[in-house]
């Protein structure tokens, strides 16, 4: 029997996908350890999440580092630290680059608040809203050095109906923390059963 998939979650801000998945953890349905919480933002509220879990936090400033070049390195000497396996972007509002993808190659996934392609990027929900979309949605994807490109893991949909941009928020919130775990799960046990 394989040891549970060791996993870094990277957040931006208020850490709801980290807690959702640390309580997938906990409670089975999530066959992976949280041995790390990364932040770019030393005052993010993921912190104070990572705390009351237990789960060890590190937090750096990316402007007090040379290059991007510069502080992934610094990450991947962390990261290798924990014995981190997989990387879990969970708002974490940074792109990846090269020394991350290398270092983790095809171990990287994030999850995005639109039903990709459609509104990459920045306020993704603030898009489909200003664009009249019928539907709004999740995608879980790999995480390639595109804005949100990689290959597509799982989505999910609803629609949206007229529905005010705290209505959305609300459904999206929901279904990332099941969709997130679910997929999560599928992904490591398919890599423990290789």
């Amino acid at each position: 029997m394989k040891n549970r998939t060791k996993m870094a979650v990277f957040a931006s801000g208020n850490g709801s996908n980290f807690q959702a998945l640390y309580e997938a953890t906990q409670d089975g349905r999530l066959d992976a350890d949280i041995v790390l919480v990364v932040t770019d933002k030393p005052s993010a509220f993921v912190l104070e999440r990572a705390e009351q879990a237990g789960v060890p936090a590190f937090s750096f400033t990316p402007r007090e580092y040379a290059s991007k070049q510069a502080y992934e390195s610094m990450l991947v000497e962390e990261l290798d630290k924990a014995g981190v396996e997989w990387l879990v972007l969970a708002g974490f509002m940074r792109l990846i680059g090269p020394a991350l993808l290398e270092a983790y190659e095809n171990r990287i996934v994030n999850i995005h608040p639109s039903v990709l392609p459609a509104f990459p990027g920045k306020d993704a929900i603030g898009q489909t809203l200003d664009a009249g979309a019928e539907e709004a949605g999740v995608t879980v994807h790999f995480v390639d050095e595109g804005m949100d490109t990689g290959a597509i893991i799982a989505q999910r949909s609803f629609a949206v109906d007229g529905a005010d941009r705290e209505t959305v928020e609300r459904k999206i919130h929901e279904i990332e923390h099941q969709l997130y775990p679910e997929s999560l799960q599928q992904l490591f046990s398919r890599q423990q059963s290789v």
